[in-house]
């Protein structure tokens, strides 16, 4: 081990006020996107209103670009959390996200101002501050690092039970423009929280003299995309989340149509709810002996494709609320074996940019798919067509994934699985054995969709 590295209790003031912070930015990062049905609702009566065409579609777009651009944007946040540090980039993503919903309130009678304001820059915003909140645990904890990332991404699914409630509450008070001003009112906490997230070890102020070209370039891991394999997962991953983010955008809308008597907010609720608790349930399940996690991932997906599908068939509003959760179920199996499943596939080495590259593979499909389902509304007044193409690939390319049982294993791949599998459980801190060089990972998980942070030390940190 390092003789210069800092040893320090796991649980101490600072640390779980780091917790706090990180919790807090989990959750209010993640409760604004899973929330945008409620928002949909009213910017589309606006937008229509004000007589623009396909204004269903324009108006999904807005939050789907936000997602997808939090996705996006995720290597480069951890390129400038090597680069610029944890809080600083954490505190530039706050500002950018605070500011962005503030410019979004005085132009909500114009969509496609909206695209850049609400959709583009708040999702980078987003991911500025999002992306370090999981970086600083590592610094942190080791032997609890598990448990406390457990903790903080769970504030993705506690905020989503009340924030419906919160912008829906705002919105009939106060109206769109005034929401959105206390909405980035709320963000402005995460300029707070970067306040506390002090690093351990302290950036090499050298480094700075080396170019962002040449990081980059540092980052690329050419190795992961000659794993046959590990190119199966990563396409067909994408595929099947074509509709993953229709339900979160369309749903409420869909309720006002079928069920105008029921609140459609609560279906949001069920889906954050029963997605912690998939969550909890799967993560000791895909560690048992002889379980497959991409097996247990195709299941989520066909179950998640389903029950969208089935949306369009309930006949009563209390059958809805049992497929959300559901849904919710197998979304919190989904995402618990994401960074399991890269461990698995590419070994400890690899599996950091492994759920980077797939993470931005996945922001495509995931931004397209709201405002496709948005125009087939346009066009036909239901959501029958809707649900119908958003739930179909996630069963198509879920089933597909059994092609990756179908290649054969290389030497290298082989090496990987005769580790002791404790080795690649999620979470764990890549041994000083091979830390090279000084090189350091950290390997974090996502509140909604895992992330995998690689952060090369050498020589950006001293420690």
């Amino acid at each position: 081990m390092n003789n210069k590295e800092r040893i320090l209790p796991e649980f101490t003031v600072r640390s779980c006020i780091i917790v706090l912070a990180s919790f807090l930015v989990n959750g209010l990062v993640f409760s604004f996107i899973n929330s945008y049905s409620v928002t949909y609702v009213y910017l589309l009566k606006r937008l229509e209103d004000a007589g623009v065409s396909e204004a269903s579609s324009k108006a999904s777009l807005v939050g789907s670009l936000t997602v997808g651009t939090t996705f996006l944007m995720s290597p480069i946040a951890g390129v400038l959390v090597d680069r610029i540090g944890i809080r600083t980039t954490t505190f530039i993503g706050g500002f950018i996200a605070t500011n962005s919903l503030l410019i979004s309130s005085y132009f909500t009678h114009q969509v496609e101002v909206l695209y850049v304001t609400y959709g583009l820059l708040y999702g980078i915003g987003a991911s500025l501050a999002y992306t370090p909140s999981l970086a600083i645990l590592g610094h942190y904890f080791k032997k609890y690092l598990g448990f406390v990332n457990g903790v903080v991404t769970a504030g993705s699914s506690c905020f989503t039970m009340l924030m419906p409630y919160i912008v829906d509450y705002l919105l009939v008070r106060y109206g769109l423009d005034s929401c959105l001003r206390w909405e980035a009112a709320l963000s402005a906490i995460l300029m707070i929280c970067a306040l506390a997230f002090k690093p351990t070890y302290k950036l090499d102020k050298s480094d700075m003299h080396k170019s962002l070209a040449e990081q980059l370039r540092s980052l690329v891991n050419i190795d992961i995309w000659k794993n046959p394999k590990y190119v199966i997962w990563a396409t067909m991953i994408p595929l099947a989340l074509f509709g993953y983010f229709v339900p979160y955008v369309h749903l409420v809308k869909f309720v006002d149509d079928r069920f105008p008597q029921n609140d459609g907010k609560i279906l949001i609720t069920c889906i954050g709810v029963s997605s912690g608790i998939g969550r909890l349930i799967s993560g000791p399940i895909s560690d048992c002996k002889g379980v497959s996690r991409i097996v247990m991932q195709q299941i989520s997906l066909f179950i998640i494709g389903l029950m969208t599908m089935c949306i369009i068939t309930v006949p009563y509003f209390f059958i809805l609320v049992i497929i959300t959760l559901i849904m919710g179920l197998a979304d919190g199996c989904f995402v618990s074996v994401m960074g399991p499943i890269a461990f698995d596939l590419v070994g400890q080495k690899g599996a950091a940019q492994a759920i980077g590259c797939i993470l931005g593979l996945c922001s495509i499909p995931m931004t397209v798919g709201p405002p496709i389902a948005g125009w087939m509304y346009d066009m036909f007044k239901s959501y029958t067509g809707a649900f119908l193409i958003a739930g179909l690939p996630s069963m198509i390319f879920g089933i597909l994934l059994t092609t990756t049982r179908c290649v054969r294993k290389r030497a290298m791949d082989i090496d990987i699985d005769d580790k002791d599998p404790n080795e690649s459980k999620l979470l764990n801190p890549i041994p000083e054995s091979n830390n090279k060089e000084g090189k350091h990972s950290t390997i974090i998980p996502t509140a909604e969709h895992t992330l995998l942070l690689s952060k090369n030390s050498n020589p950006n940190y001293t420690r």
